[in-house]
């Protein structure tokens, strides 16, 4: 897809929009822009004219659930014609072939080596292998470098990893393993042209590793349908009570609000 480092930013909802995807990919790396749980055709809409005039790749996340319910939204993805679209957590796959015919590709991310094989079948381009450390939503089966070495094995398209990475040691741990490309969620949640809520990028930097667990709660709260299985893990607070901002169990390493640009660079140990 012409990257020039092997870094996609995960899309993220209420996290990566536009203007993040933009200085990722400019940066070099593969720029999502992220449609969570509340998603809508006219949010994507305008996080895509938040990209602005870009001349780089760049690609587009989904939940699965909330496209299902509103197939407006695959229909917007697919016509801003993406490098890579994201759909996840569903098992239909009707949507990749509709990506295929508009000459998008594809990727999905999974958990087990069943769900790994399940896709490749289906058609999927590429897979998120994604470990039990990831901020946000997920099935929490197994860490991320089992999964990735696992999956690797077992499948022949290219494998991104996903889950905890969050420094430049762990982007070449998964590399060196035999991932394509490092996922990266929560390093870029903090970065300045994120649309993280300033409270919530606060509360992102002030945290250690051990700060985090996974919850339904919030998702019960707000109505969204999430199954039970599919938690999300977000930062704790003082008290040890869960809050609702994602963190992957690298959070510890990111302690700095930097660009796009610059967080790459410490990903890949430039400087």
């Amino acid at each position: 897809m012409g990257l020039d480092v092997p870094i996609v930013n995960a899309p993220m909802g209420g996290a990566a929009g536009g203007r993040l995807a933009a200085a990722v990919s400019r940066a070099g790396g593969l720029g999502m822009i992220g449609m969570g749980s509340a998603a809508t055709a006219e949010l994507l809409k305008r996080e895509l004219t938040a990209l602005g005039p870009l001349d780089r790749p760049f690609g587009i996340g989904l939940v699965h659930w909330v496209m299902s319910n509103q197939p407006e939204l695959l229909d917007e993805a697919l016509a801003a014609r993406p490098a890579l679209l994201s759909v996840s957590f569903g098992e239909d796959w009707e949507w990749v072939r509709r990506a295929h015919d508009a000459g998008v590709r594809v990727t999905t991310q999974v958990a087990t080596v069943d769900a790994a094989r399940r896709a490749v079948d289906a058609g999927v381009d590429v897979l998120v292998a994604r470990g039990a450390e990831g901020g946000g939503h997920g099935r929490p089966v197994v860490g991320t470098l089992p999964l990735l070495t696992e999956v690797l094995d077992a499948v022949e398209v290219p494998v991104l990893a996903a889950g905890g990475i969050a420094s430049a040691r762990g982007v070449a741990a998964v590399l060196a393993a035999g991932a394509a490309a490092a996922w990266v969620g929560t390093a870029f949640s903090t970065c300045v042209e994120a649309i993280t809520p300033e409270s919530a990028r606060d509360a992102l930097l002030a945290a250690d590793a051990g700060s985090t667990t996974l919850t339904s709660e919030f998702d019960i709260a707000s109505g969204y349908g999430w199954p039970s299985s599919i938690p999300e893990r977000v930062l704790v607070d003082a008290a040890g009570r869960a809050t609702p901002v994602n963190a992957g169990e690298g959070v510890g390493m990111v302690t700095r609000a930097l660009t796009a640009a610059e967080t790459i660079t410490a990903l890949m140990n430039r400087g």
